[in-house]
């Protein structure tokens, strides 16, 4: 391996699945890493209350338990990990200069893993967060075998989300702002065509109640004003997700909802700087394929650093 003029051979920022993982594999391979997280590491997988699609675990395991095991796993093999926020940095294919506050640390290499944020609706979501709040139908659906649920959103995704609920739920209240939606039309017909999936138009969610989870989802017509109470056993909500990616500044290409654009290896626009899990242009964003993801970013750091 080449000596380093850095502080340090690969530099990773956010300790989520992708962060994590991209540590595991660079510190397997005896390199200089550090992982970088301005909060807790184990990223969103934290608030997930229980996790049932991660392969290992026939029973299932909580987010909490399946980010300690890959947190103990991370540290066994050495990997150093700062609670620090980046607040900007300069990157060149010799140099990434990374700023934090008033510390400044240089490396060869950058993998970014700083995931992506479902926007809220303010609606008093935040307390019943695992408790019948999802953000992924492909995560929680199982949990609502034979139930009700109410999803909030009009775009692909929400109507996607929707009918796979479908699969399970004995009802899905779709409730959407416009009077008509912004998916694709073929998702559309499907969706009108489901007799599961009844839709709420004009209306937006205003609050949620219950007493240990979601039982109540309080809705408003923004053309009549009128109010109406759903009883439900959960809310999804589909308004959108926001890429972790402000402090960036333009040192990277993004594309046009402010996603890092990589190719497969998982590069990006600047040599020697990759991207893996959410916060990349990406068709899904799941633990596995951010695990996936991390992996290969890893690996390419390496052979990155091995050529340059």
């Amino acid at each position: 391996m080449p000596e380093t003029d850095t502080d340090y051979e690969i530099v990773i920022i956010g300790a989520g699945p992708a962060g994590l993982t991209a540590g595991i594999y660079a510190a397997r391979a005896r390199m200089k890493v550090l992982l970088l997280e301005k909060a807790v590491p184990g990223g969103q997988v934290i608030m997930t209350d229980w996790v049932e699609n991660y392969p290992g675990f026939p029973e299932g395991i909580s987010g909490y338990d399946l980010s300690e095991k890959m947190l103990t796993q991370a540290k066994n093999l050495g990997l150093e990990i700062f609670t620090e926020e980046v607040t900007s940095m300069e990157l060149s294919p010799q140099v990434k200069t990374i700023h934090m506050g008033e510390k400044t640390i240089t490396t060869k290499s950058l993998i970014i893993t700083t995931g992506a944020s479902p926007k809220r609706l303010n609606a008093g979501e935040e307390k019943f967060m695992g408790k019948g709040v999802s953000f992924c139908a492909t995560c929680d659906a199982p949990f609502f075998k034979n139930k009700t649920v109410l999803a909030v959103g009009g775009g692909d995704t929400a109507i996607q989300e929707a009918i796979y609920l479908t699969k399970f739920v004995n009802k899905v209240y779709v409730v959407h702002r416009r009077d008509e939606l912004r998916a694709t039309k073929i998702l559309q017909e499907r969706a009108f065509k489901n007799d599961k999936i009844e839709f709420v138009w004009d209306s937006v969610v205003t609050g949620m109640d219950g007493l240990f989870g979601v039982e109540n989802v309080h809705v408003k017509n923004v053309k009549t004003e009128e109010t109406k109470t759903f009883k439900v056993d959960g809310c999804f909500i589909w308004v959108g997700t926001t890429p972790n990616t402000e402090f960036l500044k333009d040192a990277l290409e993004l594309d046009s909802w402010g996603f890092i654009v990589a190719d497969q290896h998982m590069a990006t626009s600047v040599p020697g700087v990759f991207a893996a899990g959410d916060v990349r242009t990406t068709p899904l964003r799941q633990i596995a394929t951010a695990v996936g993801d991390a992996a290969i970013a890893a690996i390419s750091a390496e052979h990155y650093i091995e050529n340059s």
